[in-house]
């Protein structure tokens, strides 16, 4: 049999605030909050669930299974590698997201323990990876200098 190449997991994170400009979090079996999100669907050749054709569809489907919020995926803020577990790379993508549904309260999805809104001078002190904190530190100065 070939040697057959490792490949990098890919995760999509969306920063998404509310109407308070409050950013959601979701929190882990490893007990840190982080964007909610997942990774990339391949899907079957047939069948039910279609594979995602970007990154940007599979945060917007990701934030409604987790959140139950709409969003729109816009820009794309940062790109980075994180740890979770020695030796287990995954390779981060974060988009700043708008909410379509800024007023309804996120619901916690069975994939976490919790979820959470939180202000801006909260995240600093949150147990969360330090890529997760520059995006949404991007999002809240990016906002603030419209």
């Amino acid at each position: 049999m070939p040697n057959q190449p490792s490949l990098w997991p890919v995760s999509v994170k969306a920063v998404a605030l509310d109407h308070q400009r409050r950013v959601v979090l979701v929190h882990n079996e490893r007990q840190e909050w982080e964007l909610p999100g997942g990774r990339l669907e391949i899907g079957p050749p047939t069948g039910s669930n279609p594979a995602d054709r970007s990154p940007e569809e599979t945060v917007e489907r990701e934030l409604k299974e987790e959140t139950g919020w709409t969003v729109k995926a816009g820009t794309l803020l940062d790109t980075w590698v994180y740890e979770p577990l020695p030796g287990r790379r995954v390779l981060i993508l974060t988009f700043d997201c708008t909410v379509l549904t800024p007023k309804a309260a996120p619901v916690v999805s069975h994939e976490h323990s919790r979820i959470g809104l939180f202000a801006e001078h909260e995240v600093a002190g949150l147990t969360m990876p330090g890529g997760y904190k520059r995006s949404i530190a991007s999002v809240y100065a990016a906002r603030a200098a419209k």
